[in-house]
């Protein structure tokens, strides 16, 4: 009987969850000019936002992040804001170049579209709900991993409040807009799946590896050397978290950089410098 109680209990948590979720996380203008305006902008675009939606199908992601780039910049390619982001998808100098795509590529809308697709599904593996893959896209992974350090939570409806207020609002206008567009119960239906998969995963006590480490992706232009060297690590112990990395990079291009979470935030802030001193120091070897 305690088996079965115990999952009772944990079901009965699970939904009392659910529902404070459904009050936090749900569409906070769902008057008529609020839809009208979306679907206006949407229909005024019809062929960006069909290239949009084919771009992100392809590539097996939901069609409702096209209301990223719809509240991001409202399809105008040509629209700068004031911190300097350019395009539909509003891409950042530093942000573009993480991806290689050019400065004056960022209003491509082919270039920059193709891009944000792999920017969206790089995030989506990294947090497993499209919620905090917006948050991410607004104000940068290494915010992400310092809330959720701050709250000691990786749920969105928890860490949420130790972000940018800028970002709380970005997220507040994309629940918006997919209220608008009949798309909102898809995304929190994610987010609580999610949420779901988490809490059995932590109970289920899958490894302390798991537990214990952060995991982000890099590209073979990353310097393993300049990485310790930044973080103030010993490249044996980078190393003892990421056995076989040097030779994933050096086949695949790409691999994923195993930190300790409380290493994690100081990586991703410093990301773009560290690929910076990569890309210039390239000509010493990856490893001592």
């Amino acid at each position: 009987m305690k088996p079965n109680l115990k999952n009772i209990v944990l079901t009965g948590m699970l939904l009392c969850s659910g529902i404070m979720n459904a009050q936090f996380l749900a569409a906070s203008d769902t008057s008529e000019s609020s839809v009208r305006k979306y679907k206006s902008i949407i229909s005024s675009n019809k062929e960006i936002v069909g290239f949009i939606e084919y771009s992100l199908a392809k590539k097996g992601l939901p069609k409702h992040l096209r209301n990223l780039a719809l509240i991001e910049s409202h399809f105008n390619r040509n629209i700068t804001s004031g911190a300097g982001a350019v395009g539909v998808w509003q891409f950042m100098t530093a942000h573009a170049n993480q991806y290689g795509l050019t400065q004056q590529n960022r209003n491509d809308l082919y270039k920059s579209t193709k891009t944000a697709v792999i920017s969206l599904t790089n995030l989506y593996k990294k947090y497993n709900n499209w919620i905090t893959v917006v948050a991410a896209y607004n104000c940068g992974e290494g915010n992400i991993a310092k809330a959720m350090a701050a709250a000691n939570s990786s749920q969105y409806h928890v860490f949420y409040k130790f972000l940018p207020e800028e970002t709380i609002n970005h997220v507040k206008k994309y629940l918006n807009a997919c209220y608008a567009t009949g798309e909102l119960q898809s995304v929190l239906s994610n987010y609580n799946s999610s949420r779901m998969n988490t809490v059995f995963f932590v109970n289920g006590g899958s490894g302390k590896k798991n537990e214990q480490l952060a995991e982000t992706d890099i590209n073979a232009g990353f310097n393993l050397n300049i990485i310790a060297d930044e973080l103030d690590l010993d490249i044996n112990r980078l190393l003892s978290w990421n056995p076989g990395i040097y030779e994933e990079l050096q086949n695949k291009g790409q691999g994923i950089l195993y930190l300790p979470k409380d290493i994690m935030p100081d990586f991703l802030l410093k990301k773009t410098k560290i690929l910076s001193r990569s890309v210039k120091e390239s000509h010493t070897p990856n490893t001592k």
